[in-house]
């Protein structure tokens, strides 16, 4: 499996926006960036591209995949867009709290910890569908980083995601609307970048 091995803080900090979350992402940033460069419309849509790529850990093969996807579809492309990247596993994993970082999540399907409706899933681009019900396995629910991360974590509380504590279950309850993603980001511009 393809990983992004780019330094974390560093991309944040060129990206000016703290993509990964961490507190420390963008300690440097004022001291780093003290000047400003004018930047031409195929940077900002390339830079927008790049958020949106290092946010959800995408390469940019796969990337360049949803985006046509995205584009043939009949809404705003844009949208779509998101709502292709919002509905991927490990994005669900994180959105429900059972780990602290997409990254995390990815890792936890890739060594088979969730189940999607009562089967072993270990791909973390699938595309969950509207009704799945995302859990963790059973042996790995009294694991205390788990636990912790899922009861305690109120990172999102998306309204299309209903989690079930009793369960240690999230189920999608209907694809996003565009306002309730929880990313700043201009995705119209990334489908620009594309369409140029």
């Amino acid at each position: 499996m393809a990983t992004m091995r780019e330094p974390r803080f560093k991309l944040s900090r060129r990206l000016g926006v703290n993509i990964y979350g961490h507190p420390k992402a963008m300690k440097r940033f004022e001291t780093t960036n003290t000047r400003k460069k004018k930047i031409s419309d195929y940077g900002m849509h390339l830079i927008e591209k790049q958020k949106l790529k290092a946010y959800y850990g995408v390469l940019e093969k796969q990337f360049s995949r949803y985006v046509k996807a995205a584009m043939k579809n009949k809404e705003a492309s844009g949208s779509s867009l998101l709502k292709i990247l919002e509905c991927r596993l490990d994005n669900v994993v994180y959105r429900i709290g059972f780990a602290n970082s997409i990254r995390q999540a990815r890792q936890m399907v890739s060594h088979g910890l969730i189940l999607v409706n009562g089967k072993k899933l270990d791909i973390p681009s699938y595309e969950v569908q509207v009704g799945d019900v995302v859990s963790l396995k059973e042996k790995h629910r009294q694991n205390e980083m788990f636990s912790n991360n899922f009861m305690n974590l109120s990172t999102f509380n998306v309204p299309y995601i209903e989690k079930n504590p009793d369960e240690f279950s999230g189920k999608l309850l209907r694809l996003p609307n565009i306002d309730e993603i929880p990313i700043k980001v201009n995705e119209v511009a990334v489908i620009e970048f594309y369409s140029k």
